[in-house]
């Protein structure tokens, strides 16, 4: 059996900001290999955006196959706390630190989990990444793909993102939304504001293109998405003199959207809008994830099984919020997010109440066990 507040507590004591490397997989490591885990460590991609540490653990080599993802690295702690937000302590009921919801402790949670369920009741893999905050470039994408190699495809796949609101077990994600984030630099002409003939002033354009941007409406929404929404989400020219007109200005915008959309689509209708008043405006657009959606099924109804059995409560089906490796996984497979409450994930003092690691173990057990007797029915 494993203590699942211990074992959270020393996965938050080994300090992981992203991208995360070492102790932290030597913690989870040394925790897996005694419940019959075959695991390794692997290590992906260059810099800038890596080299990133990842992990892959199995268990069982026939029946009925799931997953487990997730991620141990964290957020940099930031001014605010407390204590020291790596040296986890227990304050009236909670376990405190960073990384405790986002996301080490559904991780412990998980790996408790696992050693409640006999060994031979099927297949269960844990795809772990240490860079989730950040680029992602070399996390979960680099285990997909040795997966696929190894032809070590999940039936289903359960992500332990924090997607409680007010309670445990009240939200289950069965989709996100796509994001595309966009940067806009318009040229000009620099010169002196007493003679602007000779100069070309970029600021106008710009205030004009952001302007026609931001009155968008993309679309009303589908069944399971809220509307899609563009955001403003930086503008400079970092002109440090009043009497000089700049030579560009920038911008930066953010799209968060649903299934009606996609991201090179999107990326290309602000591409016309900028170009219409400013020819030469450069628009870089990165596409960091599409919309997916996992239709109400056999696994969400496995997991809203099961947090009916512990907490009483039968979760609504979401897809709010923001991206996450699902958007990843679920080329492999069928894929939910369920794990803890996110109010203190990112912030100081990031907390989980010690009752609901433990609820969080028995729902993922249970959802375990009706995984494997589903499938093998």
């Amino acid at each position: 059996m494993i203590d699942v507040v211990q074992l959270a507590s020393d996965l938050l004591g080994a300090e992981s900001v992203t991208p995360a490397r070492g102790r932290v997989f030597d913690v989870l490591e040394d925790a897996l290999r005694p419940l019959g885990f075959a695991v390794e460590r692997l290590i992906s991609g260059e810099a800038p955006d890596g080299p990133v540490e990842n992990l892959l653990a199995t268990r069982g080599t026939t029946g009925p196959h799931l997953a487990f993802a997730g991620h141990v690295d964290v957020v940099p702690a930031g001014d605010g706390w407390s204590a020291d937000p790596f040296a986890p302590h227990r304050r009236d009921g909670l376990l405190i630190g960073r990384g405790a919801v986002d996301m080490k402790g559904a991780v412990a949670a998980f790996v408790a989990a696992s050693a409640h369920v006999p060994t031979d009741a099927g297949r269960l893999t844990l795809v772990i990444t240490g860079d989730e905050e950040g680029p992602a470039t070399f996390g979960t994408v680099s285990l997909i793909e040795q997966m696929r190699e190894r032809a070590l495809i999940p039936d289903l796949c359960l992500v332990g993102e924090p997607t409680s609101v007010a309670a445990l077990g009240d939200m289950v994600k069965i989709g996100r939304r796509g994001s595309v984030n966009i940067w806009i630099e318009v040229p000009g002409r620099s010169g002196h504001v007493a003679y602007p003939h000779l100069a070309d002033n970029p600021i106008p354009r710009l205030i004009a293109i952001l302007t026609e941007l931001d009155a968008l409406v993309l679309d009303q929404g589908s069944d399971w998405f809220q509307p899609s929404n563009l955001e403003i989400t930086d503008v400079m020219v970092g002109n440090p003199a009043t009497n000089v007109i700049p030579s560009r200005a920038t911008a930066r915008i953010s799209i968060r959207f649903n299934d009606l959309q996609r991201g090179d689509a999107l990326a290309a209708r602000v591409a016309a809008i900028v170009h219409a008043h400013a020819p030469d405006a450069i628009v870089s657009p990165r596409v960091s994830g599409e919309a997916f959606l996992t239709e109400p099924g056999a696994l969400s109804a496995m997991v809203s099984a099961a947090v009916l059995e512990v907490t009483g409560r039968t979760p609504e089906l979401s897809t709010t919020g923001g991206t996450s490796d699902a958007r990843f996984l679920r080329a492999l497979c069928p894929v939910v997010e369920f794990g803890l409450l996110n109010a203190t994930m990112h912030k100081a003092d990031e907390a989980v109440a010690i009752a609901d690691l433990e609820q969080l173990t028995e729902i993922y057990a249970r959802v375990i066990r009706r995984a494997f007797s589903a499938a093998s029915a």
